[in-house]
């Protein structure tokens, strides 16, 4: 019996130290010193969403915009498009589906006004979100940007990048949810 107290007061110390780390972690993610001195702090919106319901906005502001979207109670999703002011997870241009922080980048030649839509995952009854809307002033100089410049080309650049980062914090949401289920069965068995 001896050995179970001793082994349960272990196990309780390491969730403590792993949810100690998580809440540094996404503490630090969304410190107004980790945005670049080039974006310029539009709106901040913040809203509930149920479960399977879609909320939406419009975006009127030209130029290279990022959305930055924190999930503050439950997990909502980010769609974007400038083909339609409802897009969804069927019709979207731009997303981000993680179950922490969503950033997406409206580049400057998407048709205004852009639609907005805010997902509320089923997982959970209720969604809470606060979305930073930043204008991005960053200029990128591209030498020969007039002889080489093909939208097509670019757009196809942009999917591929976003694609990569959208993997990247797939796999990063992935190891969070197991993580979490794994912590829920410890606790479980030992309480």
């Amino acid at each position: 019996m001896s050995d179970k107290r001793v082994m349960a007061a272990h196990w309780k110390k390491m969730l403590v130290i792993l949810l100690a780390a998580q809440a540094l972690l996404m503490g630090h993610s969304f410190e107004e010193e980790d945005v670049p001195d080039e974006w310029i702090l539009l709106h901040v919106v913040q809203g509930q969403i149920g479960a399977g319901n879609y909320s939406y906005l419009r975006l009127n502001h030209e130029g290279k915009i990022v959305l930055q979207m924190q999930s503050l109670k439950g997990d909502a999703d980010l769609y974007v498009s400038d083909m339609t002011l409802h897009p969804s997870f069927d019709e979207y241009e731009l997303q981000s589906v993680t179950c922490g922080q969503d950033v997406v980048y409206v580049p400057a030649h998407f048709r205004r006004p852009v639609g907005i839509g805010i997902y509320g995952h089923p997982s959970h009854l209720e969604s809470e979100f606060e979305m930073k809307v930043y204008y991005d002033r960053t200029i990128v100089d591209y030498p020969f940007a007039e002889a080489s410049y093909n939208p097509e080309e670019m757009e196809t650049s942009q999917k591929r990048t976003h694609s990569a980062e959208d993997q990247s914090q797939d796999e990063e949401s992935i190891f969070w949810t197991i993580l979490i289920g794994i912590l829920k069965l410890i606790l479980e068995i030992l309480f």
